[in-house]
């Protein structure tokens, strides 16, 4: 899994051209690595890939899941009401904050076989939806924090367990 810091996640993703089975299988890797962190969507940088590739399993306010892929996605509508949530990432566990999004957001893109996708998601699911496209744009959340909010999330992010094992000298 990628973590902040890891250059992957702070750089734009490459659209997919190949629709072949390697893409079938990293979509099945993610869809497995999301349900092993318990997370509700991954996009294919936080597993090291550079591909606009994401995945998702997630609830909307109402509790109705929502459960698919996008390939090639673009945030085409992001609107409504701006609420502020709690909002955590797989790429930096246990740590969470309070980050603004539109309560409602429509992604455009394809299926694993090329065929058009329009997926509109409102309350968490629309969350979820930015979040991830934000993924593949270089942008993690707490990019979106200003203040007091962002220099907090940071102060725990390099104290977290896993930013101070990733600096240890390699054993040897």
């Amino acid at each position: 899994m990628s973590l902040l810091g890891d250059a992957v996640l702070h750089a734009p993703c490459e659209s997919v051209t190949d629709f072949g089975p390697p893409l079938e299988r990293l979509v099945e890797d993610m869809y497995a690595t999301m349900y092993a962190a318990q997370g509700v969507g991954l996009a294919a940088n936080q597993v090291g890939v550079g591909l606009k590739v994401l995945v998702y399993d997630c609830p909307d306010d109402e509790d109705v899941r929502h459960l698919g892929h996008i390939v090639n996605p673009r945030l085409v509508e992001a609107d409504g009401l701006v609420m502020r949530g709690p909002e955590g990432c797989l790429s930096l566990p246990g740590l969470e904050a309070g980050t603004e999004r539109f309560d409602r957001a429509v992604v455009e893109g394809v299926r694993l076989d090329g065929s058009p996708v329009r997926v509109e998601g409102t309350g968490f699911f629309a969350r979820c939806l930015q979040h991830e496209c934000d993924h593949l744009e270089g942008t993690v959340y707490p990019d979106r924090l200003t203040g007091r909010r962002r220099a907090r999330l940071l102060r725990a992010a390099r104290r977290a367990p896993w930013a101070a094992a990733r600096t240890q000298d390699p054993p040897g």
